[in-house]
């Protein structure tokens, strides 16, 4: 018998919220997946590695990796008002220079665009990087081992409880700059899967997406299930805030924003350049 497909996305109600309908078998004609769950920065690592045959990555990782996978039109995490967000110690001076950072990781969509950010905020420029998985950002700035963190996802919405203070928020920087969605998560597939398989993933993927608005309840447990504590009131405004139109279809504002922030990556030298026809789909 031929192995299932495996796909590997995170924890995080976005994601379960997403792909609920497609990994529990109710999509007609879609057979349901096998699925590992991973912080971004392990999804990153096993793309990098070719381990899986769908993943959820960092937008900022694909220059790495769209030789060996495509990118699909659907499924991801852009939006508005969704930045990253700095956060420091409350009567922090908010001068960077020379600190020690911390960061959910070095080939992430929110550390491309602080360090975008960084070029003209921080001129005397960043100290010591260090890479914590995100839930353990927010206790190590409150406990005083790195001097600020960069923080994601549901952290937006909860970095008060741990008595801190936002500094700035990468997403309202980028928006201003560009007036474009801040890409976040993408969804990729193997291009070895051929091109017909590939439009067959994102039509489940998409699929899974419409299940998911058309009956929300049904989600719910898997949701919270895999929320690592979250109140459920957080869990519902992360669903809001990252599961929207770019999900379904990433359209021309969706691409647009993606090689802006690709393009804009490479002229700092942070990725490499983009060839013409990288983002394009079978």
């Amino acid at each position: 018998m031929a192995q299932p497909l495996r796909i590997a996305y995170s924890p995080c109600p976005n994601d379960t919220f997403v792909f609920h309908a497609w990994t529990h078998g109710l999509l007609p004609g879609a057979e349901a997946p096998e699925v590992l769950f991973a912080d971004i920065d392990v999804t990153n690592g096993l793309a990098e590695r070719g381990e899986l045959e769908l993943l959820k990555v960092s937008y900022a990782a694909l220059p790495w990796l769209l030789d060996q996978y495509a990118l699909l039109p659907c499924g991801g995490a852009l939006g508005r008002g969704c930045g990253p967000l700095v956060l420091t110690r409350p009567g922090d001076s908010g001068d960077l220079s020379g600190r020690r950072i911390a960061v959910p990781s070095e080939r992430s969509t929110a550390y491309l665009l602080f360090r975008l950010w960084a070029a003209t905020a921080v001129p005397g420029g960043l100290g010591e990087i260090v890479v914590l998985p995100f839930h353990e950002i927010m206790p190590a700035v409150r406990d005083g081992r790195v001097d600020a963190g960069l923080v994601i996802h549901e952290a937006r919405f909860t970095y008060q409880e741990y008595g801190l203070a936002k500094l700035a928020d990468m997403g309202e920087a980028w928006e201003a700059a560009t007036g474009l969605p801040i890409p976040l998560g993408a969804i990729i597939a193997k291009r070895s899967l051929g091109a017909a398989r590939l439009r067959e993933l994102a039509a489940a993927v998409r699929g899974s997406v419409e299940a998911a608005w058309a009956d929300p309840a049904a989600s719910r447990e898997y949701v919270l299930a895999h929320a690592q504590e979250m109140d459920p009131a957080v869990a519902d405004q992360h669903i809001g805030l990252y599961v929207n139109e770019f999900t379904a279809e990433l359209g021309a504002e969706g691409y647009a924003a993606v090689r802006a922030l690709l393009t804009r990556a490479a002229e700092e030298g942070l990725v490499p350049a983009l060839a013409p026809e990288a983002l394009a789909f079978p």
